[in-house]
């Protein structure tokens, strides 16, 4: 008996090293994943810092289509007004609790003519019809377009990968001199875009 318990003793002490390890890894891919998917919130209480970029970069004169009215636009196009982008996908929950934000920020605001909201899609595995159900379905009233390949490329490479991360709700303003504004990560109400916001809308 005493020698099945010293046996016993010897496995249980053999394994444990990597059942250590088996825990140590789920703990850090379950950490990883919460971090990329989970809903991410941050205290954004001041105005964005204006970006390093060039004032007018090339994915500004890259073609759009609008999904809800089948028409194309630029950035470029909106020369003069203020413009409130966002990345986004359809499967991701805070997006859609960013849009209502976004509404709410319009309606506050009196609807300006010259406050443009763009929704870009940047899950390559989305389209334009399913995209244009999605706005519809949820009554968001302004920009909703796929993001080509070559815009997602840039904003990812200009504005770093998390713009391709859509929980993190990114966001940019791009000023009426076409200059590029960031806005911290995570969810922002709409009295806190309109605390950002207002600034650039004075002419």
């Amino acid at each position: 008996m005493l020698a099945l318990r010293n046996q016993t003793h010897f496995f249980i002490n053999q394994d444990a090293p990597a059942n250590l390890l088996r825990f140590a890894l789920f703990l850090l891919g379950f950490s990883f994943v919460t971090s990329a998917c989970g809903t991410a919130q941050a205290d954004v209480t001041s105005v964005a810092e204006p970006s390093s970029t060039v004032a007018t970069p090339d994915w500004f004169d890259m073609e759009l289509v609008d999904v809800q009215t089948g028409e194309t636009f630029t950035m470029n196009d909106y020369a003069g007004k203020v413009v409130l982008l966002e990345t986004m996908a359809m499967w991701c929950p805070n997006c859609v609790v960013q849009g209502n934000e976004v509404r709410k920020l319009h309606e506050a605001l009196g609807n300006p003519e010259d406050l443009i909201s763009v929704s870009l899609d940047v899950d390559i595995n989305e389209d334009g019809p399913a995209l244009k159900e999605y706005a519809y379905g949820y009554g968001f009233e302004w920009h909703f377009a796929v993001a080509p390949i070559e815009v997602a490329r840039a904003l990812g490479n200009l504005y770093t990968a998390q713009y391709l991360n859509p929980p993190l709700a990114p966001m940019l303003i791009i000023d009426r001199d076409g200059n590029v504004h960031h806005l911290e990560y995570g969810m922002k109400d709409a009295a806190t875009l309109q605390k950002i916001v207002e600034p650039y809308l004075v002419k």
